[in-house]
This record gives structure tokens, C-alpha cells and sequence, in this order.
């Protein structure tokens, strides 16, 4: 439908239409149409609703996990909101069954606990040291408060720990081990010889017909690839950047010196006490009281901070908490941190509302204004993406409409005096530059561009970079002509021909192994390369790995006969082997280190089970209502 009225939005009727549809968003509201209106819960878990939000913030986070794992290479497709939403929701399912069994097991994770952790997270630390200023940005940055975080680090705890509870409940006893050591310590005296593929190679005569049979049934072999020429408008942000005006930016640097704070920093470090429930007034300024003593008696600042801080994300760190300029910390803190004259001094109890603190300045660097020289550069990278940024957005809207009702990319272009680009041959596939990109790939053979004509949407794609096209020729996929591929026919009869020779070869030499000839003999009769490996384990690096592994799938020889059989290599040599004598393992035969990992192994196996039969356990008792 919405096809058909595109190609007649320039009448009054469509117009009519479409101021409709707009004033329909503005009295309702968009989210009400796109979202259905109601905030009730999509799924209840024993009385325990899910919400929509929750899984949308799911989704979100999966689809930033994507982006950044995959960046242009990602497949659209992979983003499809149908198919992580359901995904979601069955995470979210679980994870509220095992908060809900942890918390009937009154399992709890303390303040202390989730303070340690988000203290030791690499992301929040700058040089190795806990920045609560880099804390706050990326958890801004990444839409959580603070509260939210430490919830779900809480919530991530307790799950673990449940998990870690199941896991610990199970071990593998010695006789599981000793059973085990069986298959894992066996061993296998292995001989194998080589046949080259290149022995048979020259022998191969490639005839007319041969090459012209091949040809004939080999034909979707031999077509080209489907591809597209398309006519297309890119534009970028460095497109739009113009020269400054020196006049702009002795502007913009006054700005800057009357905006930004270059006002005096003070480096400072705290120790925190919070009082606890049970804890009497005088016994927490006994505490107090305590901290100020050891310190007056000479104790470093930062040994008792980390000894008695209660503020676990800086305690570890001697109690720093990084620059401030006046706004930094509580008002009740900058007030005192604004006392503090000299470095080293420290502050008598300063009450807040996060509890009592002791404050150290620890440097205090004087603001300083650079000069207009030292910050010309930024000034002019600043003003000119300022602009550009404008001036991209207000073009990319406008080539938005023109490019949605014009049969072409030309009237567009000429009209916001941009360049129309044709490409080379693209295909569906496309290995490299501009139209690697997985979302112009779908656009350019999409339904709407290639099969009815239609330009595309304006694309977004990453660093400020905006692309439509239109396909200026369809390319169908056809049969190359056969002097085109003759050569690589001649090749591909060459080589499977043999390897069909080598394959017989190696049959022949099973046969005549399997009749009692040594396997040494035969090699040195035929010329071939051979090796012995006694003892082979199924860690042995000398063996191929192919041939290792078929080595270790073949049944146990009869006493008196050994096992043979063939490999064939990606390059197309055949390995043919004898499986001489198969030894199992002992437990006594592995070392303390190998007798720890199996047991390991076999305990986190055992755990992963574990883990999984109880969750199992829980969704078939549990009352799960999806709306």
C-alpha cells in the first residue's frame, strides 16, 4: 500500500492523507500508535510481572552488543527486533526464577560486595586506579543511573552465586575419574605413509570432449554472479566542513574562556563511614574518633582508608576519588575541601548524606587559561563540525523527501547541488568498499529498489555518513562463455581425476597392507614418505590432525591384526594408516596436573547440568503467563 501512494504523493489527495496521519501523531502521541498505549506487563512469572521496558532495554543492549562486534559487517537481519525480543523475554524468564528461588534460599549480596566489584572493573579505572567521574559518564553513556547499575551487578551477583551454590554441590569422585582416565589417557601405536597427489597430476590427458561434456554439465558452475550498477548520492560529514573565519573563532575562544571551567582543581581522597542498623551513635563516632586518632598519630591516610573505609570502591585505592573543581562531590564536602589550604591537610567528620567523612587534599592545580594558539586547532575542528553537522542535517532531511516521490537521483542532486556517483558491478556478496555494507547490499536488492524502481531510504550508515541509491542496471546471472572457464575446466578435470587415482591408489594399498605386507615395505617399494608414532595420545602434535582424529574413531584391532584406513588432506594427498595396538589409560598414567584437569572437566560438566536441570526444574513448576 504504502508503495502504491508513493508514487502519487504529489497529489492534493496524498497530501491530505498525510497531514492526517500527522495530526493523528501529534494528538495521540507517536508512542501510543508504534506501542500499543498500555505500560502493563507482557508475562508474569509466579505473580512477578515482566514489563515491557525490561525487555526493550534487553533488546537494546543486544543490539549494541552486535553493532560493536560485528561494525559495518553486521547483517540486518541479525537486528530483527521479533527475534530478540523472544529471546529476551526467555532470558528475562529465567533470570527472574533463579532471583526468585535465591531469594526463598535467603541468599544476599552485601553493599561491601558489589562496591568490591565495580571497584575492580577495568572499564571505570583510569591508570589502574577506580575514577567515579569515569564511572558516572559510561554508565550515563550506556542509559543506567547508578542505582539501576548496582541493582543489576547485585542481581548478577546473586544469580552467580546460586549458580556457583549448585555447582559446588557436585564433584567427580575417584571412581568417575579412574573411569574416565580410561578414554581420556588412551593411547595408540600409529604408522602411516603418504600418497602425493601431485604423482598422479601429470599423468591426467585432458581431451576436447572431455572439456566440452564438462562444460555441459557443469553450467550454474559457470554463471556469473547477479549484480547491479547503481547510481548513488553519499554524503559525509568532512563533505560539509568549510574554512573558519579567523573573526569566528577569536568569537568562539571568548566563549570558551567565559564557559569552561578553569577554575582551581583540588585532587582529593576520603575515608567514608556509614553507619550501620545495628551500630549505636557512640559507638560510630567512636569510630570516627578512632580514624582521627591513628591519623594524628602518623598512620598513612591512604593504609586507613583501605583498612576502615566503608566506601569500597575507593577504599582500595587509598581512598581517592580523583579532581574536583567546586562541584564535583555533596555541597557539604566541597565546602570543606574549599578550607583545606595546604596539601596533606585533612578535614575534621564532614556529614553528608552517603555518612561522616574524613577529607585529604591531596594536589591542588591552579586553572589556567591557554592561550589562543594552543587551542586554534580544536577551535576550528569544533566550529567547522558545529556546522557541518547543521548543514548535513538539513540536506540529508530535505534529500529524504525529494529522493522518496523523484523517479530519479538526478532531480535530488540538482536541486541540493549534490553529485550523482555510478558504480561498478555490485553483488549480493559484495567483498569490498562502499557497498560491502550489509544494509546496502539488502537495500540494493530489495523488492522496492530492484524489483519496482523506487530510489532508497536516506541510509545511516556509521561515522556521519549517509547514503541513497537506485539501480541504474540489473545484471541477471548468465553462463560465461567457454573460452572464458577452458582453462579452469582443464584444472578442475586435472585434480579430480586425480584424486579419484589417488583414492584408488590408497585402496589398493589397504589391500595389499590388510594381505600382510609391512607398511614400511610398501612405502619403500612405491617410493612413498612413511612414519611411526608408538603411544600417540590424543594431544600428539606430530600426527596430522585429520588422520589423528580418524585414528582415534576406528573400533579396537583384533590382537593378532591391525586396523587400516585413509585420509585425504584439504590439498589432496591421501594419508593411509595402520592402527597397530590401542592401550587404554590409568589414572596412574597421568600426571597430578592431567589427574586435576580431568577431575575439573568432569565437575564442570557436571555442574553445567546441574545448573540446567534446575532451571529446568523451576519453569515446570513455576506459573509463566506470556500476554
Amino acid at each position: 500500500m504504502l508503495q502504491d501512494i508513493r508514487k502519487s504523493t504529489k497529489g492534493t489527495t496524498a497530501k491530505v492523507v498525510v497531514g492526517l496521519i500527522v495530526i493523528s501523531f501529534s494528538i495521540f502521541g507517536i508512542e501510543s500508535i508504534l506501542l500499543g498505549g498500555s505500560g502493563g506487563g507482557i508475562a508474569e512469572v509466579n505473580g512477578e510481572e515482566i514489563y515491557p521496558e525490561e525487555v526493550q532495554q534487553l533488546v537494546n543492549t543486544q543490539k549494541r552488543r552486535l553493532i560493536s562486534m560485528m561494525g559495518e559487517n553486521l547483517d540486518p537481519a541479525m537486528l530483527d527486533d521479533q527475534l530478540l525480543s523472544s529471546q529476551a523475554l526467555d532470558s528475562i524468564i529465567a533470570r527472574k526464577l533463579q532471583m526468585q528461588s535465591a531469594g526463598r534460599l535467603k541468599m544476599a549480596i552485601s553493599d561491601k560486595q558489589i562496591g568490591a566489584v565495580i571497584g575492580s572493573m577495568e572499564q571505570f579505572q583510569i591508570d589502574g586506579k577506580f575514577s567515579p567521574e569515569l564511572y558516572k559518564s559510561m554508565l550515563s553513556g550506556a542509559g543506567y543511573t547508578p542505582a539501576a547499575f548496582k541493582q543489576g551487578l547485585a542481581d548478577d551477583l546473586l544469580i552467580t552465586q546460586l549458580n556457583s551454590g549448585l555447582a559446588a554441590s557436585d564433584f567427580a569422585t575417584p571412581a568417575e575419574v579412574r573411569l574416565n582416565a580410561i578414554y581420556v589417557g588412551e593411547s595408540r601405536d600409529i604408522r602411516y605413509l603418504t600418497i602425493p597427489l601431485e604423482k598422479f597430476s601429470a599423468d591426467t590427458q585432458v581431451s576436447e570432449d572431455d572439456i566440452l561434456q564438462y562444460y555441459e554439465d557443469n553450467q550454474l558452475a559457470f554463471r556469473t554472479a547477479e549484480s547491479v550498477e547503481l547510481d548513488y548520492i553519499k554524503l559525509s560529514l568532512d563533505d560539509f566542513k568549510q574554512p573558519v573565519a579567523e573573526s569566528v573563532l577569536l568569537e568562539e575562544y571568548e566563549l570558551q574562556k567565559e564557559n569552561e571551567q578553569y577554575s582551581t582543581e583540588s585532587g582529593v581522597s576520603h575515608i567514608l563511614f556509614e553507619q550501620q542498623s545495628d551500630e549505636t551513635d557512640e559507638t560510630f563516632q567512636a569510630r570516627v574518633r578512632s580514624a582521627q586518632d591513628k591519623l594524628s598519630e602518623g598512620m598513612d591516610f591512604a593504609e586507613l582508608a583501605k583498612a576502615v573505609s566503608d566506601d569500597i570502591g575507593s577504599a582500595g585505592f587509598g581512598g581517592e576519588l580523583g579532581f574536583t573543581q567546586g562541584d564535583a562531590f555533596p555541597a557539604e564536602m566541597e565546602e570543606a575541601i574549599a578550607l583545606l589550604t595546604e596539601v596533606g591537610a585533612v578535614s575534621g567528620p564532614v556529614v553528608s548524606d552517603a555518612g561522616t567523612h574524613l577529607i585529604k587534599l591531596t594536589e591542588r592545580r591552579d586553572g589556567k587559561i591557554p592561550a589562543f594558539d594552543e587551542l586554534r586547532a580544536e577551535l576550528e575542528e569544533r566550529v567547522q563540525t558545529s556546522e557541518a553537522r547543521r548543514e548535513i542535517t538539513r540536506v540529508v532531511e530535505n534529500l529524504r523527501d525529494l529522493a522518496f516521490v523523484a523517479e530519479d537521483l538526478s532531480g535530488p542532486a540538482e536541486e541540493l547541488a549534490l553529485q550523482v556517483v555510478t558504480s561498478d558491478p555490485v553483488t549480493r556478496a559484495h567483498p569490498d568498499g562502499l557497498f560491502s555494507n550489509a544494509s546496502l547490499l539488502q537495500a540494493a536488492f530489495s523488492e522496492e529498489v530492484l524489483g519496482q524502481g523506487h530510489n532508497s531510504e536516506v541510509i545511516e550508515l556509521a561515522s556521519e555518513t549517509y547514503v541513497t541509491l537506485r539501480v541504474r542496471k540489473h545484471n541477471e546471472p548468465m553462463v560465461k562463455p567457454l573460452d572464458q572457464v577452458r582453462d579452469v575446466i582443464v584444472a578442475n578435470i586435472t585434480d579430480e581425476s586425480a584424486r579419484a587415482a589417488v583414492a584408488s591408489a590408497a585402496e589398493q594399498a589397504i589391500a595389499e597392507l590388510s594381505s600382510g605386507v609391512s607398511l614400511e615395505t610398501y612405502s619403500v617399494e612405491n617410493d612413498y614418505d612413511w612414519q611411526v608414532e608408538l603411544a600417540a595420545n590424543r594431544g600428539n602434535g606430530m600426527i596430522p590432525r585429520a588422520l589423528l582424529q580418524r585414528a582415534f574413531e576406528l573400533s579396537m584391532p583384533d590382537q593378532e591384526k591391525s586396523a587400516f584406513d585413509f585420509v585425504m588432506t584439504a590439498e589432496g594427498d591421501v594419508q593411509v594408516f595402520e592402527l597397530a595396538r590401542v592401550t587404554p589409560g590409568t589414572v596412574e598414567t597421568l600426571s597430578d596436573a592431567q589427574r586435576q584437569q580431568l577431575s575439573q572437566q568432569i565437575t564442570t560438566e557436571f555442574a553445567r547440568m546441574a545448573n540446567a536441570e534446575f532451571l529446568r526444574g523451576l519453569r515446570n513448576v513455576a506459573d509463566i503467563t506470556v500476554l
